[in-house]
């Protein structure tokens, strides 16, 4: 994982330096500039609105006792789309808009799912997680939470109950 990172940091500015100045070329350069500024406040301006959003749904949550998995995972998206919308460039305001839009946001979040479901995965040895956050994924894996049935349709185990503190005669 550290060398992707790495490779990300060498590859993106470059790629952003690529786009630029092919964006420059078709419209010019001043509209251009003006393009990443109009860009830079759409983008302030939704962080603002959509972070507010996923700030108010988690606090709604914890106030009604119920696991916060899918707002927080909306806010982690508000933050990781709004850091990418503050940087220059139109490759990272793209996939910093697919993160922060109402309606692009499910996409990201049954990705984010999906990947830390296959992250976590590895570090426990292989226990499936996908869809861990609610409404993030399918959550047919062996590891994810099945709703209780009436009836069960799993073997049954023979034993009996041993209680330590009575003595045996």
């Amino acid at each position: 994982m550290p060398w992707l990172v790495a490779l990300a940091l060498l590859v993106v500015p470059i790629l952003e330096i690529y786009v630029i100045i092919q964006v420059g070329q078709v419209i010019g350069g001043w509209p251009t500039v003006g393009l990443l500024l109009v860009e830079s406040a759409l983008g302030a301006w939704l962080i603002k609105r959509e972070g507010r959003r996923a700030w108010n749904a988690l606090q709604g949550s914890l106030q009604t006792a119920k696991m916060p998995g899918r707002e927080l995972a909306d806010a982690a998206l508000v933050l990781i789309g709004g850091t990418l919308l503050l940087t220059p460039g139109f490759v990272t305001d793209i996939v910093g808009f697919f993160f922060i839009l109402p309606f692009t946001r499910p996409l990201a979040r049954r990705g984010l799912s999906a990947f830390l479901g296959r992250r976590l995965a590895t570090q426990l040895g292989g226990v499936n997680l996908t869809g861990f956050i609610p409404g993030g994924g399918p959550g047919t894996g062996p590891g994810a939470p099945r709703p209780p049935s009436s009836s069960s349709s799993g073997d049954v185990i023979q034993g009996e109950v041993i209680d330590p503190d009575q003595k045996k005669p």
